[in-house]
């Protein structure tokens, strides 16, 4: 199963622990209160659920950092300490150096957990001064899911396995290895733990700024027929004919016009129509933007956790 560092699985993982960053706290062994480094990181599963914790041995081994299984870990909140429990210097030796640059896979956890578990094929030859192997007589429950908790704890170091009989090492297998067969390594001990932490959900309504269309405004040309009306005016020729007032009287030869040709000329004008086009600004158009404020109403279930202290007939105190 793929391992992650804490911040890269949730870098809101602070809220979660009320601001109480497990980075940083100073390791010290159980019993001997030897302080043995500092917390660097975190390494949580794809199900957020804390594996190792990433220490630095800089007071007992300078440079180096080891993986330390949450199983083998108290946290103290009060002391602001973690206590890695059963832990030896030689042990500590004995662990894989852990790099960022170095992939947690399963053969590199193997080499870890080999250094924790208890040993196989145990017999009576074994010297009872030799150095016994890191154990826990009470496994730690369940691993800790990422925002449930931050109490890690486990049992005290104690020797289980007798030195007169044998113990069978289990199978591991890369394809079907589980954290919970290795228990003692993973698991948390409710036992000295109480601390139970009530949540509620509550609505959290932000906005966010999405585009919805756009407006596009161009200009288009229609045509159409217009009709205009112009008076215009035609001369014409009008030629009447009217008997004298004197017609009948004999007139002199001379005065007899009888001659051939042009005897009058007149001039015949008429008015055309002159049409012409012309553009002008009709209206200007003014594109802006305002904004129309609404409310939206959302409506949730939302859930909030309650204690139910069930101690008949027993002192229960709550402060």
């Amino acid at each position: 199963m793929p391992l992650h560092k804490l911040e890269d699985f949730d870098s809101e993982y602070r809220n979660a622990f009320d601001d109480d960053d497990i980075k940083g706290k100073s390791v010290y062994t159980e019993g001997s209160d030897e302080k043995v480094g500092t917390i660097s990181d975190v390494l949580v599963d794809e199900d957020g659920r804390f594996r190792y914790f990433v220490v630095d041995l800089g007071f007992w081994i300078f440079g180096k950092k080891v993986l330390l299984p949450v199983g083998r870990t108290r946290v103290d909140h009060g002391a602001d300490r973690v206590y890695a429990l059963g832990m030896t210097r030689q042990q500590a030796e004995d662990l894989p150096e852990f790099s960022d640059r170095l992939a947690v896979d399963y053969d590199y956890e193997e080499k870890v957990r080999g250094v924790y578990r208890p040993s196989a094929g145990i017999t009576a030859e074994r010297s009872l001064d030799a150095p016994a192997p890191l154990d826990t007589t009470t496994g730690l429950g369940v691993g800790i899911p990422l925002g449930v908790g931050t109490a890690l704890d486990a049992a005290a170091y104690q020797p289980t396995t007798p030195v007169d009989t044998i113990v069978d090492r289990p199978t591991y297998n890369r394809d079907t290895y589980d954290y919970k067969q290795d228990s003692s390594l993973y698991d948390m001990n409710e036992q000295d733990h109480q601390t139970l932490r009530l949540y509620e959900e509550r609505l959290v309504a932000n906005k966010q700024r999405r585009k919805t269309g756009e407006v596009a405004i161009g200009k288009r040309i229609e045509t159409d027929t217009a009709r205009v009306s112009v008076s215009v005016e035609k001369e014409r020729v009008i030629v009447e004919r009217v008997t004298p007032a004197d017609a009948g009287r004999t007139v002199s030869p001379d005065a007899t016009a009888f001659k051939e040709g042009e005897v009058a000329r007149m001039e015949i004008y008429e008015e055309t129509a002159d049409i012409n086009k012309e553009a002008f600004v009709r209206e200007e158009v003014r594109v802006t933007k305002v904004v129309d404020h609404d409310t939206v109403e959302a409506k949730e279930t939302i859930r909030r956790e309650e204690l139910d202290v069930s101690a008949p007939n027993l002192p229960i105190e709550e402060r």
